[in-house]
């Protein structure tokens, strides 16, 4: 057997600790970034904040180089302060924005024994306690169960060989919600909520906020309160007792101090700032936290006294100087990238402001466009992946209310006539078409595709299912009352 040797060329992108850090920096939303650059400024001492104003100074407005579209910036050395970078980085001038407060458990006990604890008290024959042990372990630090039940039943059967259906999974989670703290084993923050509230006794004003919570979610998460009243039809005051037994609830049943629903609303810190006015919609970046970055002058100075005395300095006074170097790169890099993390944010969020006009000229929700992360990519020229990495865990603030950033994407259908419509608009018809619904005989999803198809929207099946899951909205032998 002959051996034949063979040379083959092959082209890799490697990323520069610049696009390493941009990539980094892109995924933060603004209180991460903010505690981003606090645990910078403590490692590398040759980043500083800067006391004075940028703009004060001579400042260079020319756009950096689009870093995430792999191209490489060579450093060189710094031979005087006007190599050295600073970038005004403060954006909105808004003074009412809150702080998060993270609480973490701390109890002696932790949540999966003190849930342990309580199924051993139910007797649960041998199959319902394995299934029992597999769901508390799946509850994530504030006790929601994260992850669907189909795939908890797939790990059972095939770590341990035990067949256990979705149906009986959901009966033995049943068990779980039922014990303390009330909330845990909830699937969303609206389960979570609502769990809680059937453990009250009935008034009106709990009646009503389980009214708030099962069918205007969405617009109590977005204070929408007007909508509320107007489609409950109640008053302000009984809005407002409803409300108050909300924000009463705990949010993180898992977590021992996990404080209030009301918490959880004012800790929201938008990204973005949209207001609309006039008929003119204006984009701020919200850099309230973020302070004005600069490389240490006096590290600099030695620098140039490097360049200077070079040829009379010791090994020591080179290492020394070579250390400096380094940490000036660093600082420099991490400069360029929270600049660069502002410009992609700025860019991607005109992009959907300009896509999504209409709506945050009216705030009406009628007036969503369908939009794809690809109809962002291609306006901003940025790859599909920053555009999802800027819209994973961002909120947009707006005259009305504040908005996480996926909001605004919606796959885009067609009816029989050949429009485009959003796929949240026939999400709307679905949740319409169930809350009026006969409860004796709810409707199946055969029947609200017929529903949808004498609407004229073009849809199938499968994707009728897969948008009442996405609901949260269980099949209808579940929804059945006997």
């Amino acid at each position: 057997m002959a051996l034949k040797q063979q040379q083959e060329l092959k082209q890799t992108q490697r990323l520069s600790p610049l696009q390493m850090q941009v990539i980094k920096l892109v995924e933060l939303n603004s209180l991460e970034v903010e505690d981003r650059i606090k645990q910078e400024l403590e490692d590398n001492p040759a980043l500083e904040v800067s006391d004075s104003d940028p703009a004060d100074e001579e400042v260079d407005n020319e756009t950096t180089e689009d870093i995430l579209s792999q191209e490489e910036i060579i450093l060189g050395d710094y031979a005087s302060e006007d190599d050295i970078p600073d970038y005004r980085l403060n954006g909105s001038d808004r003074k009412n924005e809150t702080n998060i407060v993270e609480i973490s458990y701390y109890d002696d006990q932790s949540l999966s024994d003190a849930l342990q604890e309580q199924i051993g008290l139910l007797q649960l024959d041998d199959h319902r306690q394995l299934i029992a042990e597999y769901i508390i372990g799946n509850l994530d630090e504030n006790g929601y169960l994260q992850r669907d039940l189909q795939s908890i039943s797939d790990d059972l059967l095939f770590q341990q060989q035990m067949e256990a259906s979705p149906l009986q999974m959901e009966d033995v989670l049943y068990e779980i919600q039922d014990l303390e703290p009330a909330g845990v084993g909830a699937r969303n923050l609206k389960e979570c909520l609502l769990l809680q509230l059937e453990r009250y006794e009935s008034t009106p004003a709990v009646e009503h906020a389980k009214e708030i919570l099962s069918n205007y979610f969405e617009e109590f998460s977005r204070k929408h309160y007007d909508k509320i009243t107007r489609q409950m039809n109640i008053s302000q005051d009984e809005l407002r007792e409803a409300i108050s037994e909300i924000i009463s609830l705990n949010p993180k049943p898992g977590n021992a101090l996990g404080g209030t629903m009301q918490t959880v609303m004012n800790n929201i810190t938008p990204d973005f700032i949209v207001d609309s006015y006039n008929g003119e919609v204006s984009i701020q970046l919200n850099n309230n936290n973020v302070p004005n970055l600069q490389v240490n002058r006096s590290f600099s100075e030695m620098l140039k006294g490097y360049n200077e005395n070079k040829e009379s300095m010791s090994n020591d006074d080179k290492q020394a100087i070579l250390f400096m170097k380094q940490k000036v790169d660093s600082a420099k890099w991490f400069i360029d990238a929270v600049k660069q993390r502002q410009n992609t944010l700025q860019r991607t969020m005109e992009a959907i402001v300009s896509l999504q006009y209409d709506f945050f000229l009216t705030e009406d929700e009628t007036q969503l466009k369908p939009m794809i992360l690809k109809d962002v990519a291609e306006r901003t020229g940025f790859d599909i992946s920053t555009v999802s990495r800027v819209s994973n865990s961002k909120y947009v603030q707006t005259n009305t209310g504040i908005y996480p950033l996926k909001f605004f994407f919606s796959e885009a259908m067609q009816t029989n006539t050949g429009e485009d419509i959003s796929s949240r608009e026939v999400k709307l018809i679905l949740k319409e078409s169930i809350d009026n619904e006969n409860p004796v005989k709810p409707i199946t999803d055969d029947q609200l595709t017929k529903i949808l198809n004498e609407k004229g929207y073009v849809i199938a099946r499968r994707t009728v299912a897969k948008y009442r899951e996405q609901l949260n909205i269980p099949v209808a032998r579940l929804r059945k009352k006997i």
